[in-house]
């Protein structure tokens, strides 16, 4: 008769552990699809345990502009989009500096104004990314009315926002 007592309890023990374990299980794939999430939106920024530093401070008069575009110009496509900054060291990524003057540049094709400082420039078909420190581009527009940001960021992508950044519209016939 003991014995009939003791098989219950047992497996009550049995599927208490059972359903702690497979909550630990999501919890732990719950914590891993988080950190990818945030690896895939910071791109190639160190482990996400890890400090990091504040954006670094926009030395006086530096700025951004279109060196071979102006605002309302008609061009046709391909057009060559060349890329300036005064006051700024272009840096590749593959350096990771953030350091007070250096960054490389981020082109806008049809999206925001600028980034807000400090918030990870996405990378997809209107947020294009020249982190080899590359100062122009070749770019195909379709005909009409096109608005273009050059935006400067950090060496782990993170916005200097609109104090370097510059937006322009041009017309592609």
């Amino acid at each position: 008769m003991r014995k009939l007592y003791f098989l219950p309890a047992a497996l009550l023990l049995v599927l208490a552990a059972c359903n702690n374990a497979g909550d630990q299980a999501a919890s732990a794939d719950s914590a891993k699809k988080a950190g990818k999430d945030s690896m895939a939106m910071n791109h190639n920024m160190s482990d996400s345990g890890a400090k990091v530093t504040p954006v670094p401070e926009i030395p006086a008069g530096a700025k951004v502009y279109f060196k071979n575009l102006k605002d309302g110009e008609t061009v046709k496509s391909p057009l060559k989009v060349e890329f300036g900054v005064d006051g700024m060291t272009v840096d590749s990524v593959s350096k990771k500096i953030i350091a007070t003057g250096s960054g490389h540049h981020h082109l806008l094709v049809d999206a925001e104004d600028s980034i807000p400082s400090g918030t990870v420039v996405p990378k997809d078909s209107t947020h294009l990314h020249f982190g080899n420190a590359q100062t122009s581009t070749e770019l195909k527009l379709t005909p009409g009315e096109h608005k273009l940001t050059l935006q400067f960021a950090d060496g782990i992508h993170r916005s200097y926002g609109s104090k370097l950044a510059t937006t322009i519209k041009v017309k592609v016939k």
